[in-house]
């Protein structure tokens, strides 16, 4: 059985990140990027808001140049899913399709997937009309005719990033009313650029190569709409299933760490480790030498450039758990 001092599991910019620094740090750290790695930038065409591309980049071109530097400063990356995991002994154990290996140290990067439509035409549009992130997109839009799909406060929040660039905004929710906090309501509903279709739903999205028009169905009633942009906002599901019989979750399924803060700004930490413990690895989670970072954790933000930063987080904060060990 192979064994490593850190295991990362999951690639995208989190997992990358904490490569780069784990190795950098003369951990040698093994990572497991699974048989299809780059995480949600894979489907994203121009990125233009993380830093140092004046010019911007595509998304697979951006996940393939950290998984170059990773590799650069000896990680093994290894092409594999993980399939079990036992937190409860030491050395942790992992187990993949065709290995097993045991690891000192485990960072957490498993993402997370937005919640899809499941219309015709919506995966083969992704990055061509079909974003799940009008943070990301929404300057790709001036001037374009938009759709934002949903009814809670992401569905809000994108539509508020559109209005700034899109020539018009229509909210397709398929009820009565929004699920989405008052205050976010209110500047919705407020403005007069967006217009809310309600009790409608979107039946099929149409184009050549881009988007070009919508099939939306009111009260039984179907219509074709032009359309520019359609941004699905009906949720994102971390993927953390791997896990979650292992380490705490909170109730929608994103892992809980010792710097995640509830609702109600509360600290949820867990765990055996003493208050200077939580605060000298913020981003370990309840099981001591477990760590998270990325999409899998984050609950607000959801960006590449977040992401690696915890990804950097968590590569430190393992490097001196693992010092503190010896």
């Amino acid at each position: 059985m192979e064994h490593t001092k850190l295991a990362i599991i999951g690639s995208g910019p989190a997992g990358y990140t904490a490569a780069v620094y784990a190795a950098r740090a003369d951990l040698a750290p093994t990572l497991f990027a699974g048989q299809t790695s780059g995480g949600q930038l894979m489907w994203t065409t121009e990125v233009e808001n993380f830093p140092g591309f004046p010019d911007g980049i595509t998304g697979p071109d951006l996940m393939v140049n950290m998984r170059k530097q990773a590799e650069r400063f000896g990680t093994k990356i290894l092409d594999k899913n993980v399939t079990g995991v036992d937190f409860s002994v030491r050395p942790f154990k992992l187990q993949s399709d065709e290995m097993e290996m045991t690891a000192d140290a485990v960072i957490l990067s498993l993402g997370a997937q937005s919640i899809a439509l499941g219309v015709p035409g919506e995966k083969e549009f992704i990055g061509r009309g079909v974003s799940t992130c009008a943070v990301c997109d929404a300057a790709f839009y001036r001037g374009k005719k938009t759709y934002v799909i949903g009814g809670g406060d992401s569905a809000m929040e994108d539509t508020l990033a559109l209005k700034k660039f899109a020539e018009s905004v229509t909210v397709i929710h398929r009820r009565d009313q929004f699920k989405a906090s008052k205050i976010m309501q209110e500047r919705v509903l407020s403005n007069k650029k967006v217009t809310v279709l309600w009790n409608t739903a979107i039946k099929e999205i149409r184009g050549d190569e881009v988007v070009k028009e919508i099939l939306i169905e009111t009260d039984g009633k179907e219509q074709t709409l032009s359309a520019d942009g359609v941004f699905v906002a009906i949720g994102h599901k971390p993927t953390s299933e791997l896990v979650a019989q292992s380490i705490t979750l909170d109730e929608h399924g994103y892992i809980v760490t010792r710097q995640s803060v509830s609702k109600h700004g509360v600290a949820a930490a867990s765990g055996a480790l003493s208050e200077a413990g939580l605060v000298a690895f913020p981003s370990m989670t309840s099981v001591e030498g477990v760590f998270a970072a990325g999409d899998c954790v984050d609950i607000r933000y959801k960006q590449a450039i977040t992401a690696a930063g915890q990804g950097c987080s968590a590569a430190l904060d393992a490097e001196r758990w693992l010092e503190s060990q010896e």
